[in-house]
């Protein structure tokens, strides 16, 4: 086994972690005060080549791999988790399906955009009664001529108020009593498509999370997405990748809060002595390093598993549910490390904390990981 990095993903690794260093973190805590949307961090992105990172060139991506990704993910999430978040799910939810099951001239036309950053990535799969069963889709899709005639509800959709079109879920037709779910492109501007941004949220507050309403929007039938009857399956497989980007995700922000809770307990001085020489801040250190390390390879193998073809559906679950469980629980140990001024906006670690506890519910909850786990291990 080589854990060694390529070249290339050092490259992008030092890359992106100043760009983060520089670019995104001075304005993380501002941005999270004011709910402001990181519109000029992605601006920046956009000609770095980054929006377009693990698509091919030929529509304006860059041919990078999934390790990258997760490396980019990474990066900017130990910057700021809302900036993580909206950069994931750009990638692995708004790209990656277009990618997986467009047809060349669905690509040329919905994935280009996405890669040259002149539209967000998105996709519409939670409803407001279909979140871990998201089976359960309500949301239609009646022929008419050569149209689909769209009609429901999405709930907690990352970017869609910056995403010129997006993939979503919707039921095309019912067969001894199953639900026939198809995925359909479809443009944020057609009639009838309402986007209301109204959420109030614990964390991740400078993201973009929205709801979606259509009444009666018709698109062409050609803007169906893979095989029909299949939608369901094939957002399945996104969610696949998605919870490599969540894993990535989860480290960015334990390491951010791992790197604020051992600078301040040098700092800190109690007793005559700093926090960081008592054994009990010592012991509570390394595990937070320990643990960050073990998500990691975790995310990486994960990652590489995708890379070279092979099932990576366990190992997806795997990531995410261990790298969001640690992520929560390290950043819980930093604000304690912090005491007090843990509790303050300025510390930054309290809203490392708010943001971490999406990522245990986010494409997938904790005990939804476990279920996928259980069966792909033959339970």
């Amino acid at each position: 086994m080589n854990f060694e990095l390529t070249e290339e993903q050092k490259m992008i690794q030092r890359t992106i972690r100043e760009f983060s260093d520089t670019e995104v973190a001075p304005g993380a805590l501002e941005r999270d005060r004011n709910k402001q949307f990181p519109i000029d961090v992605f601006k920046k992105l956009s000609e770095l080549g980054m929006m377009g990172l693990p698509f091919p060139e030929e529509y304006g991506g860059a041919g990078a791999d999934t390790i990258s990704f997760a490396i980019v993910v990474e990066e900017l999430s130990r910057a700021c988790g809302s900036t993580g978040i909206t950069y994931s799910a750009h990638i692995s939810l708004g790209g990656a399906p277009i990618h997986l099951f467009g047809t060349k001239a669905q690509k040329e036309k919905y994935l280009t955009p996405i890669c040259t950053g002149e539209s967000f990535g998105a996709f519409g799969l939670t409803e407001p009664n279909a979140g871990s069963d998201a089976g359960g889709t309500k949301t239609t899709a009646r022929e008419e001529g050569n149209n689909f005639v769209i009609n429901g509800n999405k709930c907690f959709i990352t970017n869609a108020s910056y995403a010129k079109h997006l993939a979503l879920t919707a039921i095309t037709g019912e067969s001894n009593n199953r639900k026939e779910i198809s995925a359909i492109i479809v443009p944020t501007d057609a009639p009838g498509f309402k986007i209301i941004d109204n959420y109030e949220k614990l964390g991740l507050h400078a993201s973009n999370t929205t709801e979606l309403v259509l009444e009666d929007v018709r698109v062409p039938q050609e803007n169906l997405l893979g095989e029909r009857g299949k939608g369901f399956k094939q957002f399945l497989v996104t969610l696949d990748g998605g919870r490599i980007g969540i894993g990535a995700m989860a480290v960015g922000i334990a390491q951010a809060a791992f790197e604020k809770a051992l600078a301040y307990s040098k700092e800190r001085q109690q007793f005559g002595r700093s926090l960081s020489e008592f054994q009990v801040t010592q012991f509570k250190i390394a595990d937070m390093a320990m643990k960050i390390e073990l998500a990691r390879n975790m995310v990486y193998k994960a990652a590489w598993l995708k890379d070279q073809g092979k099932p990576f559906t366990k190992e997806a679950a795997m990531c995410k549910l261990y790298a969001s469980e640690i992520c929560m629980e390290i950043t819980n140990q930093a604000v304690q490390i912090h005491g007090g001024n843990g509790y303050m906006k300025d510390y930054h670690v309290e809203r490392f904390m708010r943001d971490a506890k999406l990522l245990e519910i986010g494409e997938g909850t904790s005990e939804v990981q476990r279920m996928v786990i259980s069966r792909e291990v033959g339970c």
